[in-house]
Parts: structure tokens; C-alpha cells; sequence
């Protein structure tokens, strides 16, 4: 049995059809990116599947339904980390990690469901490199120490799948390596994750699979090289990519527009 499976995902934002036929399939242990350009549809995506915006389709986790799981299983069920990364209220680091555990509560005020809270949010804190932020306020870190906070508040929750949107998109490189990093070792311990892009290094390093989506739809689905070749790149993308081996692991670096494109993506005026 899959951890998730998606079929005929649509979603319309007023008259708007802004994803149309999305279907994948996470495995327990795996993750999935995706990627694709500005407005492809990436965020939609993973909103949805996290029952934050209406559509049509079917979504399954763990062979049921989540139209069927109550809002504190769904939670426990899936992470979303969102794009956002603002802070709107002077809380604590170690206070908003702990909003993590909140599924796993009682609705009327009991313990933690699941055993010691505090040692999960302690766990989750080191993981993200924030336990020395503990005590400082939130809305008053720099954008990668809250990006990281943030990212510990969903390891916390110890659910099986994640939804991370564009994680590692205020994080200097070595914290971006750091948050894949701990992404792969959810995945290792036996959950999934779907993570949203504009990284291709990124991509092609960690991720099993892609699904590369443009204009709301999917372009390509698969392992990493049969999603990131050099077709694929120009059709969607406009540019052209370096590609290597290092360490045994393949990887890609773009590296130039295609030839004949200006920098909105249409053609160059000057090229012949």
C-alpha cells in the first residue's frame, strides 16, 4: 500500500483552472519533488493534497481517503510546511515548536497522546539546528533561523508524510543541505516526503523522483534523469544544464539560457 496516491487532482481558484490531471504516488520512504517554473502549479499542489484549498480528485493516505479523517487525524497523518515564512505574534522558538505536538493532544486540554512531547520537541529542535534559539522570540530571528524553526515545528509533529513548500529557499548552503539532509532521514526511518523546488541541484541530488509540472500540468514524471534531461530543460525551463557525477551521485548545475531566449523566457530580440 502507498503512503499517498492522487488521482485527477484539480483545483480552480475562482473561474481559473490552475491544476488540471495531477496523479502521483509516494511510497513510504521515498521523496518526491516538485519542480517546475514560477506559476507551475507547485504550491497548489501540495495545498491541496494538505485539504488547505478545494478540488476535485481523489487523495489517499495510506489507502483512505483524507476526506474521511477528522482534522487532528489528518493532521497527525501529514506535516505541511508552508511558503509563508512570517511570524505574526512574539512566541518563543521553543513555544512554536511545540505547537507541533498539538494533534497529538487532547481537544480538551489532556497530555500528549503520543508520550513525551518534550523530548520530541527537544528532538525535533536539535535536528533543525535551533536549540540554541529556544529561548529567543520567533518573530525576531533572522529569515533562515525561522525557516528552520519553522521546519522543526513539522518534525515535531512525527507524522508520516511532509508537505514542504520551497524549504530551503531563505537557507544559507549549508542549511540547505541540512534540511534535505533530515528530509532523506524521514524518509530512511519509514516516512515520505513531497517537497516543492526551484532548486534542480537541490532536486536532482536528494530527490528518488521528480514531477515536473508546467502551466498547471504535469510534464514529466519519474526517476531523476528521465525527468531532468536536456529536452525536458529547454521546453520548460528555457536554459541549458551541466551535468556530472561526483561521489558516485549524478547531479545538475544550470548553467546558461537556451540560446535564442530573453530573459522573460520569450525569444531575444538580438538573437539570429
Amino acid at each position: 500500500m502507498s503512503l499517498l496516491s492522487v488521482q485527477g487532482l484539480e483545483v480552480r481558484l475562482g473561474a481559473r483552472l490552475v491544476v488540471e490531471g495531477v496523479d502521483l504516488r509516494l511510497d513510504s520512504g521515498e521523496l518526491l519533488g516538485l519542480i517546475g517554473p514560477n506559476g507551475a502549479g507547485k504550491s497548489t499542489v501540495v495545498k491541496a493534497i494538505a485539504q488547505l484549498l478545494p478540488h476535485r480528485g481523489d487523495v489517499r493516505l495510506q489507502g483512505r481517503s483524507v476526506r474521511r479523517f477528522g482534522a487532528r487525524e489528518r493532521a497527525r497523518g501529514m506535516a505541511y510546511l508552508s511558503q509563508d515564512d512570517q511570524v505574526q505574534w512574539p512566541i518563543l522558538v521553543q513555544d512554536l515548536v511545540a505547537l507541533g505536538r498539538h494533534p497529538h493532544r487532547s481537544p480538551w486540554g489532556g497530555s500528549d497522546a503520543a508520550g513525551d512531547a518534550g523530548g520530541a520537541v527537544e528532538m525535533a529542535m536539535r535536528a533543525a539546528d535551533v536549540w540554541t534559539l529556544r529561548g529567543r522570540r520567533a518573530d525576531q530571528l533572522s529569515g533562515g533561523e525561522r525557516a528552520r524553526a519553522r521546519l522543526a515545528r513539522v518534525l515535531a509533529v512525527n507524522a508520516p508524510l511532509i508537505l514542504a513548500d520551497e524549504p530551503v529557499a531563505a537557507l544559507d548552503p549549508r542549511h540547505q543541505l541540512d534540511v534535505m539532509e533530515l528530509l532523506r532521514v524521514h524518509c530512511v526511518g519509514g516516512g515520505g516526503a513531497i517537497v516543492v523546488l526551484h532548486d534542480l541541484t537541490m532536486a536532482s541530488r536528494f530527490c528518488d523522483r521528480l514531477l515536473l509540472l508546467n502551466q498547471g500540468r504535469p510534464v514529466a514524471s519519474g526517476p531523476v534523469n528521465d525527468v531532468l534531461t536536456p529536452e525536458q530543460l529547454r521546453r520548460v525551463y528555457g536554459i541549458e544544464a551541466v551535468t556530472g557525477v561526483h561521489a558516485g551521485q549524478a547531479y545538475i548545475v544550470p548553467w546558461a539560457r537556451e540560446k535564442g531566449r530573453g530573459l522573460g523566457g520569450g525569444l531575444d530580440a538580438n538573437a539570429n
